[in-house]
């Protein structure tokens, strides 16, 4: 039965965090072309970015295990050769959004 409990608690808030709307996906490229295009492959077909130090979205997009709450914690963490660029709660959501719809379907 604990481990039922258990099973339960861990897997049903990753269920339900899962549905949850996370942003606004034009938004979110709207501000990526606006604000991160200057350094970073925004687009979905670029490969290289214009910095070659920054990763182009669709690579950030497509790194194993990636989780709306790991790109939360990447766009709050300063980055080597990244301006200290402050993301409000929505344009986080934004381009998180538009990160994750950049990933290939498997």
């Amino acid at each position: 039965m604990r481990l039922l409990v258990l099973l339960a608690l861990i897997l049903v808030p990753g269920w339900a965090m899962g549905q949850e709307e996370i942003g606004n996906v034009a938004e979110g490229h709207a501000f990526a072309r606006d604000v991160c295009a200057q350094c970073h492959a925004v687009e979905r077909g670029e490969a290289a970015s214009p910095d070659e130090r920054a990763a182009p979205f669709i690579q950030v997009a497509s790194t194993p295990g990636l989780t709306p709450m790991a790109l939360f914690a990447w766009l709050q963490t300063s980055h080597p050769n990244m301006p200290a660029l402050l993301l409000d709660e929505d344009e986080m959501r934004d381009v998180t959004a538009y990160i994750l719809s950049l990933r290939t379907p498997r």
